[in-house]
C-alpha cells in the first residue's frame, strides 16, 4: 500500500490532519484585529484631545478597557500564529525549533500579560 494520491492527502488535511484549524485561527484573529483597530482609531478620533489624562480617562471605562484587552489578546495571538508558521517553515532542527517556539510563546504571553496589566491599571484608576 502506498501513501495515497495527492488529492487524498489534501482531503485528509495532510499528514498532521489539522492544517485548516491553524489557517482559520489566523483568519479569525486577522478579522478581529481589523475590527478592533477600526474601533480604536475611531474612538481616538472622537476624543477632544490626545492628552494622557483624556486617553486614560477614556480607557478607564468598562467597555473601552474590555475592547482594548481584546485588541491586545487578538494582536499577540495573531502574531504568535504567524511567527509559528515562519519558524516551522525555516527552522529544521528539532531542538532549535522547540527552543524558538518556546521563546516565542514566552514572548507573546509576556507581552500580552504586560499590555493587559497596563489596561487594567488604567481601568482601576492607577497612578501615572
Amino acid at each position: 500500500m502506498g501513501n495515497g494520491t495527492s488529492l487524498g492527502k489534501v482531503r485528509g488535511l495532510g499528514a498532521a490532519h489539522h492544517g485548516a484549524h491553524h489557517w482559520l485561527l489566523q483568519r479569525f484573529t486577522a478579522i478581529g484585529n481589523v475590527v478592533l483597530s477600526i474601533w480604536l482609531m475611531a474612538s481616538f478620533l472622537l476624543l477632544p484631545d490626545m492628552s494622557y489624562g483624556t486617553v486614560s480617562a477614556y480607557l478607564s471605562g468598562a467597555i473601552p478597557a474590555t475592547a482594548m484587552v481584546l485588541l491586545i489578546v487578538c494582536t499577540f495571538w495573531h502574531a504568535r500564529l504567524g511567527l509559528q508558521v515562519l519558524i516551522e517553515d525555516y527552522i529544521h532542527t528539532t531542538g532549535n525549533k522547540f527552543a524558538v517556539i518556546a521563546l516565542l510563546n514566552l514572548a507573546t504571553v509576556g507581552g500580552a500579560a504586560f499590555g493587559i496589566f497596563c489596561v487594567v491599571r488604567l481601568a482601576l484608576g492607577g497612578a501615572a
